[in-house]
């Protein structure tokens, strides 16, 4: 069977090598490609040779300052061009990017099967997060195969009337990654055992203007409140983002910005930090299996589970609201605890070896 993955960025990176490597283990059964749209150039590739795959094609695509909507044209274009040459026996796309939407809607008018990963995730607001909650929608309406990180993702499929024998729920890949790095890269011992380090992420399109100031100045309120603790800004290279940590983030000895960090180091920082404060999806996913307590900072999550299993809390996006819900995790023992327990809402680990399984039994169907 020939395969052709495509991602774009870092978290698609993140959660579909360790797929592909499931695959390319299958031997002769599987041809695998890669093709990188380069939506993230220069952050996606590092995340590959962790499990040693090169990419097999590249587009190129993405431009400074470049929109959505031109990528997500330029997206479809390219991949027109590619799948006339290659006509793979199926398409694999990862989550809600304008990588994947392309993709999938290039594979659909080639009449191509496209396979879904993290499929069924909502908010029910087409605008947050933005582009990703229609760039998903779309995809469902497009896929064969829809493989879902949760029972709730899958009961949301059926309920958009999606075929019940085309869902599968294999649990999120990330975990798969994430138990990569802990197993072989073991977190560092902490430099500075008397201080609480706090991370910090940050990104969201449907966060830029005043909500992404409130979160800014919020850690401000923060360190000024409470002298051991530090708070660890890895900045996102968006512009926007930039932008706004020099308007907003306070200079203060305690907060510290630092430049992207790769995700091996990334995970490490998490499991060193005494709590979490992110807008990521993927962040939300991962600091449950770490145990460490989230404060999600968005209006709503689609990921209701990292809620519903005790390592997160949703705050409103002011300031004042947001630093004393930190507050209460570092006052609180008895609620830091209870937040900080390991969970696993989004699978064990195992979630490649399912997609494998479930990409087979397809597959045998249409041999008959």
């Amino acid at each position: 069977m020939n395969l052709l993955f495509v991602l774009g960025t870092r978290p698609e990176a993140v959660k579909v090598a360790p797929v592909i490597a499931a695959f390319r283990a299958q031997g002769a059964w599987a041809n695998v490609q890669t093709l990188l749209t380069d939506q993230h150039r220069d952050m996606v590739e590092p995340i590959l040779r962790l499990f040693d795959i090169a990419p097999d094609i590249r587009l190129n695509l993405m431009r400074k300052g470049q929109r959505p909507l031109p990528l997500a044209a330029r997206v479809m274009a390219e991949m027109d061009r590619v799948l006339s040459a290659m006509r793979p026996d199926l398409v694999v796309v990862q989550g809600d990017t304008t990588s994947a939407m392309g993709a999938a809607m290039a594979a659909f008018h080639h009449k191509i099967p496209v396979a879904h990963i993290e499929a069924g995730l909502r908010t029910d607001d087409r605008y947050s997060p933005f582009p990703e909650e229609m760039n998903r929608r779309i995809i469902t309406q497009l896929a064969t195969l829809h493989f879902a990180a949760t029972n709730a993702n899958r009961d949301r499929l059926l309920a958009e009337n999606v075929p019940a024998q085309s869902i599968a729920v294999t649990g999120n890949p990330v975990i798969d990654t994430l138990q990569r790095i802990t197993s072989t890269r073991p977190p560092a011992a902490g430099t500075a055992p008397s201080r609480r380090t706090i991370l910090l992420t940050t990104h969201r399109r449907e966060n830029f203007g005043v909500p992404q100031a409130n979160i800014l100045k919020s850690v401000g309120l923060i360190v000024e409140r409470f002298a051991d603790v530090e708070v660890v800004v890895p900045v996102h290279p968006n512009p926007e983002v930039r932008r706004a940590v020099r308007q907003h983030l306070p200079s203060h000895p305690r907060i510290h910005q630092i430049a992207p960090l790769n995700y091996p180091e990334f995970i490490q920082l998490m499991a060193r930090a005494f709590l979490v404060m992110t807008d990521s999806g993927g962040v939300q996913e991962e600091a449950p299996a770490l145990g460490k307590p989230v404060i999600v900072l968005r209006t709503e999550t689609e990921r209701e589970e990292v809620v519903e299993s005790g390592n997160g809390m949703m705050v409103p996006l002011e300031s004042e609201a947001i630093a004393s819900a930190v507050a209460g995790l570092l006052t609180d023992a008895k609620l830091y605890r209870r937040m900080s327990r390991k969970a696993f809402p989004f699978g064990k680990g195992n979630a490649a070896a399912k997609i494998v399984r479930e990409v087979k039994k397809w597959a045998k169907g249409l041999r008959g």
